[in-house]
């Protein structure tokens, strides 16, 4: 069983193709892997018992990182949280995308109108980075990042790079983490008020931080892409927190899911109940999503906090001419697909201004 890195963050939103559009025209997620229109039918332990209609977009930045699944119910109207989520908070509060040039993804984006929620500044470990809110009330920090598919292409911004996920145990959920997703490595774990998180919602106070990457070069098919990630634990000190989607679907408003794009879903299941973390839900085979297919299983961290695990079997590579490409039938799984394979999936490409 190996990893391939993280395939894309989840986000819930009201309206499927103008959130689309926010995150091509603002974080260069211009290439629409697939769009599907269908019924969450597998997922019953977290939409209350009943299957519930969806729209959903899977779009990445061919620079490399992860993707975004988009994802708007249609049979029922998405619900916010009922509170203002803060720093620390229960669940996955922040997504990390990963910059070339801070400095610069900073004048694009405030040039371009969004919430700018802080200045560059260095984190505990020096690499500079910042906070924006979209238009739908989420939180993303802009990460200074040195590993890349493709940097040529025009938009200071790559694609996923992790997490900042809200504990109530650091201890844990760094084993957790380290054991089941191989986040090994304690880049930083500090005590304090960090004047980096001033801006952000409930950025003040008393914070345990905890920054974790991955000590092993990722393998497999799209581990060229998706490249190196982070995940940043965040305690808080000074109150209880509450979890995000507290009485809530998932699927509702906000991030609903980080996966990872995995090979070897029978031997991760077994690690996964062997570490008291047993799948809660199981495709159980090669599950169809429209243009591509593949087997997709949940787990839930110490706190609750979904992990979407996806092995993926089908992808289009050139959808105009049927080029589809079946990752059953490959020799050696744990290569990463050729360089121009993985460019072909950029031909999809719509860029917005």
């Amino acid at each position: 069983m190996f990893i391939s890195g993280i395939q894309q963050m989840g986000i819930g939103v009201t309206h499927v193709q103008e959130a689309f559009e926010w995150y091509n025209i603002h974080f260069g997620m211009d290439v629409p892997i697939f769009e599907e229109a269908a019924t969450a039918g597998l997922m019953l332990p977290y939409t209350g018992g009943e299957p519930r209609d969806r729209h959903a977009i899977l779009a990445l930045n061919m620079q490399g990182g992860g993707g975004m699944e988009i994802w708007q119910y249609t049979s029922r109207m998405p619900q916010p949280p009922a509170f203002q989520p803060l720093l620390g908070d229960i669940g996955i509060g922040i997504c990390k995308i990963k910059s070339k040039n801070v400095e610069e993804s900073f004048h694009f984006l405030r040039k371009k109108g969004v919430n700018i929620l802080t200045n560059p500044a260095a984190r505990p470990d020096g690499k500079m980075h910042f906070f924006v809110k979209d238009p739908y009330n989420n939180p993303f920090e802009i990460v200074e990042a040195s590993d890349w598919f493709a940097a040529s292409l025009n938009h200071y911004s790559g694609g996923v790079y992790g997490a900042v996920i809200g504990v109530s145990d650091i201890e844990k959920s760094k084993k957790f983490y380290a054991d089941i997703l191989g986040y090994d490595t304690v880049v930083y774990d500090q005590t304090g008020d960090f004047e980096d998180l001033h801006g952000t919602d409930g950025g003040f106070g008393q914070f345990r931080r905890c920054l974790l990457q991955h000590s092993e070069v990722r393998k497999g098919p799209f581990s060229r892409l998706l490249g190196a990630t982070e995940i940043e634990l965040v305690q808080t000190m000074d109150r209880t927190p509450r979890p995000i989607f507290e009485n809530r679907f998932w699927g509702d408003l906000g991030y609903i899911h980080l996966c990872f794009d995995i090979t070897g879903m029978a031997e991760l299941k077994t690690i996964c109940a062997a570490k008291g973390h047993p799948f809660t839900v199981d495709s159980s085979g090669s599950f169809d999503m429209g243009e591509a297919a593949g087997y997709f299983s949940y787990v839930e961290d110490p706190d609750g906090t979904l992990i979407e695990f996806v092995e993926t079997h089908k992808i289009p590579i050139i959808k105009k001419i049927g080029w589809y490409l079946d990752l059953r039938k490959r020799s050696n799984p744990a290569k990463s697909l050729p360089r121009f394979m993985l460019k072909a999936l950029g031909l999809g490409r719509k860029k917005l201004d």
